[in-house]
């Protein structure tokens, strides 16, 4: 879900660019950042994201850059002609000086002063809107391009997986003749020792010792969860989340066949695939 996009442009003497950050995140949440005035674009921007992506956490960003450029002033020179000749024609009475040019020029409409160049509001929106569309294209070629890495990655720890599941099938201690043999050790032990316990009674608790500890469920449960990922990534789309469960029951499974292991390599088998699949997991949390 990692991933970066920008998309610049102008629009008359304005310069305008978007950027947009992608990292990892549970759900999608987009946070805006645009400058005062352009708050709507900054919502069509929000939009789109959430339309386009289901995971992630997105840091959108409008920067808008206008040169500093001096007004044109221009004197209204008719206005100011046609005002200077009424003037003159008014007697001036005692006691008021005449009219002066700094007088007839603060006349409102003798001096008038234009932007050197103006932007319309509709066109600057939508040559942002434009904008947010190549922003999120691109934004999404670059996930898609993450996702590409990392599912060679992820099928990569997949095989590693059913490696060690094969493992754990062939472990000589999980062989019927290696299993009655501990048991009938440790029952033999008892029963030497003089504890006064009923054989039968023991062979009955060896039979249910051994069954407890039979992991033949959790190793076809780790395969079907492993066919399910490897169907999931086959098929594409938005898989992170069910990855993710996925590596939830996977990590459950490899707990509950390190508790049941009756012998040492059969643990070191199980701590293996511990280590495995809690690199599975951190991989699938990249994943849409």
């Amino acid at each position: 879900m990692t991933g970066f996009a920008r998309a610049a442009g102008a629009t008359g003497p304005v310069h305008w660019a978007w950027e947009v950050r992608s990292v990892n995140g549970r759900g999608l949440e987009v946070r805006v950042r645009v400058p005062n005035g352009a708050e709507a674009a900054g919502e069509v921007a929000r939009t789109a994201l959430q339309k386009t992506l289901t995971r992630g956490q997105c840091q959108l960003s409008l920067s808008l850059t206008k040169p500093e450029t001096a007004a044109r002033v221009r004197v209204n020179e008719a206005l100011l002609a046609a005002l200077a000749e009424a003037v003159a024609r008014v007697p001036v009475p005692e006691g008021i000086a005449p009219a002066t040019m700094d007088g007839l020029l603060g006349v409102r409409g003798v001096i008038e002063s234009e932007e050197a160049e103006s932007v319309e509001t509709e066109s600057l929106a939508r040559d942002l809107a434009e904008g947010v569309v190549r922003l999120v294209a691109d934004l999404v070629e670059a996930r898609r391009a993450e996702g590409r890495a990392l599912q060679e990655i992820i099928n990569g720890h997949l095989g590693t997986l059913i490696a060690i599941i094969q493992a754990a099938e062939e472990c000589p201690a999980r062989k019927p003749d290696a299993v009655r043999a501990k048991l009938a050790a440790s029952v033999a032990s008892l029963t030497e020792a003089g504890t006064g316990l009923d054989p039968d009674r023991l062979h009955q608790e060896a039979v249910l010792l051994a069954a407890k500890a039979d992991v033949r469920e959790e190793l076809d449960r780790l395969r079907a969860h492993l066919a399910s990922a490897a169907e999931l990534i086959a098929g594409g789309g938005a898989i992170g989340r069910r990855l993710d469960f996925l590596a939830q029951e996977l990590g459950r499974e490899a707990n509950t066949l390190c508790a049941k292991a009756n012998d040492i390599t059969l643990s070191r088998i199980g701590l293996d695939l511990k280590a495995v699949v809690e690199q599975f997991r951190e991989q699938v949390q990249n994943v849409e």
